[in-house]
């Protein structure tokens, strides 16, 4: 080792803190010198009792962290010869002009115009989208149920457990769709995973090859879309009206296989799927041999006459993949849903499940399955339903009769939010911008049609406003707001 013992030893810049570890601090102190090469490789460190003088901290303190240098490799010495900086190879420069691009992957290339947007910081405001009645749900309860499983958990549940999930839920919410949704299953069939959109994004990497045609509702739910197009597909956005997605122009895509709907309640049109298109949608996926990604994310929600089927109900051939979650009951942060899979599918997803995450959380798991099983989970549905349609009735009767270059409001049958119609996009950007100074959040409708889309940009303007993330009171207060925003 080369020793220049006649270059100085610096201790300008060190600032130890009492209180927060003087070891620790030093030990990071001088280790960052060595790096950025203040202190050269070769120069001798003053002795311990020296440096400890100089510093004014105990001799015990520099020996633990020169003990910490010495056992990582930065300095070196032997024992009545000194101290010395090691040799190092390697060391980052002080300062660095230009950094080089690193090699990016084609997955990372798509990112950069496939990702979901930072969600909305604080408390739900009127008129958020996506959320439900978060102050309705019964915390005591859940936290109860909660302690009485983490106070004494079976150590069988403690280990790595079935990547598809808790057996137990995986039985309950196989009953609750037979019971509710009228859907032949069995508990075999059911995937847990942390929400629907991690179930959508393992549809995507298991039913999709690069290059591949994947037919999405247009305008819809960008979050499915961002998720094919990672895994390499090529969107086919497909028209709507008002019997939902148009089967016919999806049946001239050429070889696309694979189709994601929101049937029973359109995002973010609001739409509810005709039995003819369902039958139709399904004979398509019959005769190309393909899949169909139903995501019954508010089903739960509907507030006049008998719900329609889901497409999975209807479905004799095996070719439908339901996605529900638990997030528009509970809260989105529970990150909890579910797959209901064709057989010839469950077991592979449950395989590439256990490579992404090996298996769900297990207390949220259990706790659900005994929130479910003790008939909490009815009793909150049935209240969450009355609820959601209140807060849809107090709004329906404030909003104003008439607003200049928006149509009126659409009847709103199911789910938890509704859209507007606006008669161009530069009158949606002037009422949204006139809300959100306000206070009060809605979302463009024009944000959720994909690039490119060949319907006339003005058309495809409008507002889309949730109902259900505030109590009644605040939904009116929310309106008499816009008003004077919107000068009406």
């Amino acid at each position: 080792m080369n020793r220049s013992s006649a270059v100085p030893f610096d201790l300008s810049g060190i600032r130890l803190h009492p209180g927060q570890g003087l070891a620790r601090q030093l030990y990071q102190a001088l280790r960052e010198r060595i790096l950025d090469g203040r202190l050269a490789s070769g120069t001798r460190l003053p002795a311990s009792r020296e440096l400890a003088t100089l510093l004014g901290i105990s001799r015990n303190t520099v020996t633990r962290a020169l003990d910490q240098l010495y056992a990582e490799g930065y300095v070196a010495g032997r024992v009545g010869d000194g101290t010395y900086v090691a040799e190092l190879t390697r060391r980052r420069p002080a300062a660095v002009a230009a950094v080089a691009p690193a090699a990016t992957s084609s997955a990372l290339q798509l990112l950069q115009s496939h990702h979901l947007a930072m969600p909305t910081e604080g408390a739900p405001r009127a008129f958020r989208i996506g959320v439900p009645a978060f102050d309705l749900f019964p915390f005591e309860t859940w936290a109860r149920l909660q302690a009485r499983f983490w106070r004494k958990p079976s150590p069988a549940r403690l280990g790595y457990g079935d990547p598809a999930g808790d057996m137990q839920l995986r039985e309950l919410i196989a009953a609750y769709l037979r019971n509710s949704r009228g859907l032949t299953c069995e508990a075999s069939q059911v995937l847990i995973t942390c929400g629907s959109q991690q179930a959508i994004s393992l549809c995507a990497q298991l039913l999709i090859q690069p290059g591949d045609p994947v037919a999405v509702e247009n305008p819809g739910y960008r979050a499915a879309g961002h998720a094919f197009a990672v895994a390499g597909a090529q969107l086919c956005g497909v028209a709507l009206d008002g019997e939902g997605m148009d089967v016919a122009a999806l049946q001239r895509l050429e070889n696309c296989r694979l189709a994601y709907v929101t049937p029973a309640h359109q995002y973010p049109t609001g739409v509810t799927l005709s039995l003819l298109r369902r039958l139709a949608l399904l004979e398509w996926a019959k005769r190309v041999n393909g899949w169909i990604i139903e995501d019954d994310y508010d089903g739960e929600y509907r507030y006049s006459g008998t719900p329609l089927a889901p497409l999975a109900a209807l479905d004799d051939q095996q070719r439908v993949i339901y996605v529900g979650t638990f997030g528009k009951l509970a809260f989105p942060a529970l990150r909890l849903g579910y797959l209901l899979l064709p057989p010839a599918l469950a077991e592979s997803f449950a395989r590439r499940q256990a490579l992404e995450m090996r298996h769900s959380e297990v207390g949220t798991q259990a706790v659900m399955a005994e929130f479910i099983a003790a008939g909490h989970f009815q009793r909150h549905v049935r209240r969450m339903r009355q609820a959601a349609r209140s807060r849809r009735d107090t709004l329906l009767l404030a909003w104003p009769r008439a607003i200049p270059g928006c149509s009126p409001l659409p009847a709103v049958e199911a789910g938890l939010h509704l859209s507007i119609r606006v008669e161009s996009v530069a009158r949606e950007r002037e009422l949204i911008s006139a809300a959100h100074a306000a206070g009060i959040e809605m979302n463009p409708l024009s944000d959720y049609w994909l690039p490119g889309s060949e319907t006339a940009e003005d058309a495809r303007a409008g507002l889309v406003l949730g109902f259900a993330a505030v109590p009644e009171a605040q939904i009116v207060e929310a309106v008499q707001t816009l008003r004077r925003a919107w000068r009406l």
